[in-house]
């Protein structure tokens, strides 16, 4: 019942430590090994992981970060037959590993067990705002995708192919749920803590712009063309509600486009104005509270003009070796 935990990283050497020291205090009996799959960090995230007895990998030229790309790093230099995935910036559970380990074994046509995300950031508007969302895949039970991590079965891993699409900048873990199901298994959440995780503190605003720099708001459309084609394409539009949120949002658009057409300037302007201001109190009053009306109408736009850059970015085969190099085995 050995496991390789694998903890994706990006320039995260304010959170690294406790992050590997969680993972080596959870595995259990001390059996397994702990990967630092690194995406190219620039601080003292390395500097800092060299010091704990973990395997390191880095990716090299020409493969770029994505947070699709980093599990399957570290799942290409793995060796256990459960894979446990957890982000740089959460501390695990000491008592996870064990429970699902206990879960896998007497469910066998379970590929992924997960627990809670604990949040620790309660500020940022982006936070705030996630935490509202009742969502089915927050439920206990069966779930349609593991978010932040769990607990795999190596062995449907390797019926899917691969672990983690290099392509997608984010929904990663949507698509390797949606992948797994379309094979007949399941995912399962256990009523207890998985990770404790410590997300950004930016201000939303700059935490929104950065995400459209790192093209993390890009991954629904790299979603919607990875699975073009293949026979888990419906299920994306009756699982993921925003995808009829950008629907609205572009018809939306344009009918203001449309005002501007056949209007006066100065009349249609204030229409669409008007009907923005009008987007912006629904939500506010929908969430009480007017920043987080705003935020999300100005996160709507966002996404709503990251989706076709995403859909039509040239893919890499996902099943490939991802371009790496292994800075340090694991030293005990």
């Amino acid at each position: 019942m050995a496991v390789s935990i694998i903890i994706k990283a990006l320039n995260e050497e304010r959170r690294i430590a406790a992050a590997l020291e969680s993972a080596l205090a959870a595995l259990p009996d001390g059996e397994g090994e702990v990967i630092l799959a690194d995406s190219g960090s620039r601080d003292r995230t390395i500097e800092i992981a060299k010091q704990y007895p973990v395997k390191i990998v880095q990716i090299e030229a020409p493969a770029k970060a994505s947070c699709g790309l980093g599990p399957q790093l570290g799942y290409q230099y793995s060796s256990s037959s459960f894979i446990c995935l957890m982000d740089g910036d959460t501390e695990l559970a000491p008592d996870f590993i064990i429970e699902a380990l206990k879960y896998l074994e007497a469910n066998p046509r379970v590929a992924g067990v997960t627990g809670h995300v604990m949040e620790r950031n309660n500020e940022s508007l982006e936070y705030v705002r996630r935490g509202l969302r009742k969502t089915a895949y927050k439920a206990v039970g069966t779930i349609d995708r593991i978010n932040c991590g769990g607990l795999y079965r190596r062995e449907a891993i390797e019926e899917i192919g691969y672990l983690s699409d290099r392509n997608l900048h984010s929904y990663e873990e949507y698509d390797l749920g949606v992948r797994l199901r379309a094979k007949g298994w399941t995912l399962f959440r256990l009523d207890r803590r998985f990770v404790y995780h410590t997300g950004h503190s930016a201000n939303a605003y700059k935490l929104l712009i950065k995400r459209w720099q790192s093209k993390y708001i890009r991954g629904i459309g790299e979603l919607l063309r990875s699975a073009t084609g293949k026979p888990h394409f419906r299920m994306l539009f009756a699982e993921l509600p925003e995808l009829r949120l950008w629907m609205a949002v572009y018809g939306w658009i344009i009918a203001m486009l449309l005002v501007l057409a056949v209007l006066p300037t100065g009349i249609a302007l204030l229409i669409d104005l008007a009907m923005i201001a009008a987007a912006v109190a629904l939500m506010s009053v929908k969430h009480r509270s007017f920043s987080i009306g705003l935020y999300s109408v100005t996160a709507w736009f966002f996404h709503a003009a990251a989706l076709p850059l995403g859909f039509f970015t040239p893919r890499k085969n996902p099943a490939a070796m991802i371009e790496s190099k292994i800075i340090q085995e694991n030293k005990h």
